[in-house]
């Protein structure tokens, strides 16, 4: 088994800590309803997941492809979308292992922060309600900084507020794009085969560990 050692750490939170992808399709769901389209399998709008709100939210209007829908029904999806996740998104619930990972770590005195893509509006209430809010000194939302993951402005923040160089920190995450963070920012990046890659397998020759899940975590910790 690999061994780090670190200072502090970063959890994404969608894929990683909490389970969102069924509340995230539903609310996807009855956007879609409201515009009178036609609704998408649960598994495709779960692939839309990880790059934040307005890319999902964009991509279940045009599926993959790469251009950008009608900014006036964009702008109807996306209040449609925001208003049925608020009314459903505290349902989430954390991955088998995430409350027990997290205590372990937080005993051991360890810098912990939650670091995601998700607007604030919505990252503070899911935390709460999932009493994982308790576990994080910092949390990192998709709109706290002018830029957000892959860009490794959010992972460079919560450094220098923990006071810890980029080289003794860890992002645990779950896709590419959490991946692609962590290499830009220089810190290690273990990643959980559960979450939302888009569909995809991670790359493991991308990644410094893989894990089950986050009670395997501390004894990688030096």
């Amino acid at each position: 088994m690999s061994q780090f050692k670190v200072s502090a750490l970063m959890f994404d939170l969608d894929g990683t800590l909490l389970n969102t992808a069924p509340q995230i399709a539903e609310a996807a769901n009855a956007m879609l309803v409201e515009l009178s389209l036609p609704i998408l399998p649960y598994a495709q709008i779960k692939s839309y997941i990880g790059e934040g709100a307005q890319m999902l939210i964009q991509r279940c209007l045009v599926g993959a492809l790469h251009h950008t829908p009608d900014p006036l029904v964009m702008a109807k999806a996306q209040t449609a979308f925001f208003e049925h996740y608020a009314n459903n998104l505290t349902e989430s619930l954390p991955f088998d292992g995430v409350q027990v990972g997290l205590t372990a770590l937080k005993q051991r005195d360890l810098k912990l922060a939650c670091v995601t893509n998700k607007p604030e509006r919505f990252t503070r209430p899911l935390l709460e309600a999932s009493g994982l809010d308790v576990f994080f000194d910092i949390v990192v939302s998709g709109d706290t900084l002018p830029r957000k993951k892959p860009d490794p402005i959010q992972i460079h923040h919560i450094c220098a507020e923990f006071d810890v160089i980029e080289m003794e920190a860890m992002l645990v995450g779950d896709s590419a794009t959490d991946i692609a963070a962590a290499h830009a920012a220089g810190c290690f990046i273990v990643t959980v085969p559960y979450g939302y890659n888009q569909g995809k397998a991670i790359d493991e020759s991308q990644i410094d560990a893989m894990i089950r899940d986050l009670t395997e975590l501390p004894a990688m910790l030096m």
